[in-house]
């Protein structure tokens, strides 16, 4: 004999009627897209031209979550990290979690509430960094590292505009030794990047601890692998 479900021939139970509802679908979507960002990789839009013109304001990349597992990043990475109280400080940045903002770090489009940033890392913990040798470049435990897109940086001419001249040139800062799990980072157009030597440009006297800024390797979220927008510009990111 048939057991008595208590509900009527023809009616689904309440629990299928939710499970088949539209609003049901969207919400696991938005469930597996969170966890899918939370713990494999995320996207994230390019907010500034301080990466130009390897990245450009308002694309779209992709970051590998799990990349740094069992890892360190390297020199030359480029990477996104959640900026810390000392980089919110500098800039003044003051900002009030919103729902649309959730929604935005959910799906990777649209308005955050996080302050991510993404810059190339110039050196590692223990390294130390320095500008400019007499041909303008940076040094990095003495070994020189051209800059990426030289067009881009700032005025160096030796003799005229360097580092032992009057008025010493933007591009010049002093000798900085990154600290234990931190990194040094920097823009590639780095003339318009608010990065970690920022205030320690044009100062060539001046103390490298106390001007520096620092990213932890707590706040990396991730190397940024992929551009996925624009459509004509897919493609890796060049590291």
């Amino acid at each position: 004999m048939p057991r008595d479900t208590g509900t009527p021939s023809g009616v689904r139970p309440r629990w299928r009627r939710a499970v088949a509802s539209p609003w049901f679908h969207l919400l696991l979507a938005l469930i597996v897209l969170a966890l899918i960002q939370a713990f494999v990789v995320k996207v994230y839009r390019i907010p500034s031209a301080s990466m130009e013109p390897t990245l450009d304001v308002g694309d779209r990349i992709l970051v590998a979550r799990l990349a740094y597992v069992g890892a360190a990043p390297e020199d030359g990475d480029v990477v996104v990290f959640t900026a810390s109280a000392q980089w919110d400080a500098a800039e003044g940045r003051t900002s009030t979690p919103s729902f649309l903002g959730w929604i935005g770090d959910v799906i990777g489009f649209g308005p955050s509430n996080a302050h991510t940033l993404v810059k190339r890392v110039v050196a590692t913990e223990g390294e130390t960094v320095r500008c400019c040798d007499t041909e303008g470049r940076i040094l990095v435990d003495d070994e020189p590292v051209p800059a990426p897109y030289p067009d881009e940086d700032y005025p160096f001419e030796p003799g005229v505009q360097d580092c032992t001249t009057r008025p010493v040139s933007a591009r010049c800062f002093p000798s900085i030794t990154v600290p234990s799990r931190s990194l040094l980072v920097l823009g590639d157009n780095r003339s318009d990047s608010a990065d970690s030597v920022i205030a320690c440009r044009n100062r060539p006297d001046a103390r490298g601890d106390e001007c520096a800024r620092f990213v932890d390797l707590d706040d990396v979220v991730g190397p940024a692998f992929l551009r996925l927008w624009p459509l004509d510009r897919v493609g890796p990111v060049s590291g």
